[in-house]
């Protein structure tokens, strides 16, 4: 398990409190151990932005020239560190713009969460502007992708995403965030999973051994 820093211990013991979605976000990013993260503003993400705004002194955002740039920039980043590599981009054509370093990202094995804002909930699938269905269009790229439409759902995919993205063979993973779940307010609370791959197949083979009757079901 990784030794916590002491901004990830702080924002980790905090009792819960009433935040925005977009300040839930980057508090999540900084109990996940983040410090620096690339992208470029747009509508549909401007509320997270000026939240990282309030948060200058511990997360620094490195602004890219273009979105494709901050995927790779974060690839880099992670191959570089160790850590999961962090890009955030707005909605429709900031969102594909992402895509090819993704591809990338899970061609090389390279973890990388992926944060995108959406248009607000209600305008899903009505071809609102600057909507684009990113978590179809990134499915085949991605190791996992979710798209969050509640500002409750902050945490717990954030926790996931930054778990799948280093866990097994590592990849990327995007998150899609509609603009009304940032600005919701929410009861915050973070916990990050914590097992790591060696743990999973400790448990798994503990399992077995304690068992009376094991049956063991390999999946292709």
């Amino acid at each position: 398990m990784e030794t916590l820093t002491a901004t990830q211990k702080q924002y980790l013991e905090q009792p819960k409190e009433r935040i925005s979605g977009s300040e839930a976000i980057v508090r999540c990013l900084l109990a996940e151990g983040v410090n620096v993260l690339y992208g470029y503003p747009g509508g549909a993400i401007m509320p997270v932005y000026d939240e990282l705004y309030k948060y200058e002194d511990k997360i620094n955002h490195v602004l890219t020239r273009h979105e494709q740039c901050a995927a790779h920039a974060a690839q880099g980043y992670a191959r570089i560190s160790g850590k999961v590599g962090v890009a955030i981009a707005t909605s429709g054509p900031g969102a594909t713009n992402l895509v090819t370093g993704i591809a990338d990202a899970q061609i090389d094995s390279t973890p990388i969460v992926c944060i995108t804002g959406q248009v607000p909930s209600h305008l899903l699938g009505s071809d609102a502007f600057q909507e684009t269905d990113i978590v179809g269009i990134s499915t085949p790229v991605t190791k996992w992708n979710h798209q969050v439409t509640k500002a409750t759902q902050i945490p717990e995919i954030i926790a996931r995403a930054f778990y799948i993205a280093k866990s097994g063979r590592p990849g990327p993973v995007l998150i899609d965030i509609t603009k009304d779940a940032q600005f919701e307010m929410l009861n915050f609370k973070y916990t990050p999973i914590e097992k790591t791959i060696e743990e999973t197949g400790e448990l798994f083979l503990r399992t077995l051994q304690e068992d009376k009757k094991p049956t063991y079901l390999p999946l292709n």
